[in-house]
């Protein structure tokens, strides 16, 4: 059996395979080893009052960041700076895993956000934005009488 030739379980299996063998710089499936994964890495939640959106943004310094909203859209864009000095003497990098240099990231809001009401901190190399819904949005008790 050649190297090229796949026995046939199921298509995306097939694809998948495809694609690692295009992709030299691949090692795995993490997102760490993939050489096109998106730089910050993100998480989206939403309680009944609020949107929590926390980018996860280590090594980024605060000030390289810009946080913006666009017609329904936040955008959050920055700088990582490179984890080696680029003209140290005597420093030669042979292995280069950490994304540097410019990063935009949109995320498509719900209709019932607020964009006047967004609150943000950076601690610990975690961006956390908070946004708040509409009060005509928010769920409420009715009295009746």
């Amino acid at each position: 059996m050649n190297g090229l030739f796949r026995p046939a379980a199921d298509l995306l299996s097939q694809l998948h395979w495809l694609q690692r063998q295009m992709d030299p710089g691949r090692f795995d499936d993490g997102i760490r080893a993939t050489s096109n994964a998106a730089f910050p890495v993100i998480n989206v939640g939403r309680t009944a009052e609020a949107l929590e959106v926390m980018v996860l943004a280590p090594g980024v310094d605060p000030k390289a960041l810009d946080l913006s909203i666009d017609k329904g859209l936040l955008i959050i864009t920055g700088e990582r700076s490179p984890g080696i000095p680029a003209n140290k003497e005597g420093t030669v990098a042979y292995a280069n895993e950490r994304f540097s240099g410019n990063f935009r990231r949109v995320i498509s809001l719900p209709e019932d956000i607020d964009p006047a009401k967004v609150d943000a901190h950076y601690a610990d190399g975690v961006l956390r934005v908070t946004l708040a819904k509409r009060e005509s949005s928010r769920p409420r008790r009715i009295q009746i009488s």
